[in-house]
């Protein structure tokens, strides 16, 4: 619809118009964005131009000598004296003082990790690197701990996500595996409840950590691994199993003694 056609409408038919055609616009821009399921940004936010701000001065007449007020850091008082005498002028400064105060800020010394981001190509091969092993308890698991999400890699056992916290570190330590191909390591983590161990062994040693919840997501919570100002694990696979169309988290504190 052009302008012209606007124009010649009345104005109530015209403005739902307008508000019919600025939902519309909306609701495409609200489906685009939930249609992205990875971490990379698709482009910025249109940034609207400001508006200007005018200031209208008003002209006044004035038919008798302003009095003003003094408003600046220095007065100034004149004695006038009788005639034939001298005409002094004594001035008095008012001083002031400004005091400026300092805030002193801490900031933690620990710096997290930051995990890379999703791979473009899930299916590339990357590789094969052993970091350690992951133990669960309640549903059978022990196997070796590869690094890296690829699909490749998955395939060879339970993947650490690059960048994110190693086991026993500060931060969030995020694991990946298969549910229903290959080695199945993850099949059964949604029998997986509060309470239930996790170790995760490393060159360092053995980590346990303490399930906390356990969680179904949309594929596109990226959120899942961010890191913690403690240290924490969470595991992920796909759900339901043979689905790509949620994602079941496990999320667990490290125990320290």
């Amino acid at each position: 619809m052009n302008d012209a056609m606007m124009d010649a409408m009345p104005a109530e038919q015209r403005n739902g118009a307008r508000r019919r055609g600025f939902t519309r616009t909306s609701s495409v821009g609200a489906a685009a964005v939930a249609a992205l399921i990875s971490a990379t940004a698709c482009g910025g936010a249109r940034q609207e131009p400001q508006a200007l701000a005018m200031t209208v001065a008003e002209s006044r007449t004035v038919t008798s000598p302003p009095i003003s007020t003094a408003t600046t850091a220095t007065a100034t008082t004149t004695t006038i004296a009788a005639p034939n005498t001298t005409t002094s002028t004594s001035s008095t400064v008012r001083t002031t003082t400004t005091t400026s105060s300092t805030t002193t800020s801490s900031t933690s010394s620990t710096t997290l990790p930051v995990p890379i981001d999703p791979p473009d190509d899930p299916y590339t091969d990357e590789p094969v690197i052993e970091v350690g092993r992951i133990t669960i308890p309640k549903i059978g698991v022990d196997a070796t701990m590869f690094e890296g999400i690829r699909l490749t890699t998955l395939d060879h056992g339970p993947g650490h996500w690059p960048g994110t916290a190693l086991p026993g570190q500060t931060g969030n330590v995020v694991v990946a595996g298969h549910r229903v191909s290959k080695h199945q390591v993850f099949r059964h983590v949604d029998q997986l409840e509060r309470g239930d161990d996790i170790v995760l062994t490393d060159a360092n040693g053995e980590h346990r950590y303490v399930v906390s919840q356990v969680q179904v997501v949309d594929p596109n919570a990226i959120w899942i691994v961010d890191q913690t100002p403690t240290a924490t694990a969470t595991l992920f696979a796909c759900h339901p199993p043979g689905s790509t169309k949620q994602r079941i988290v496990v999320f667990a504190d490290l125990v320290t003694e």
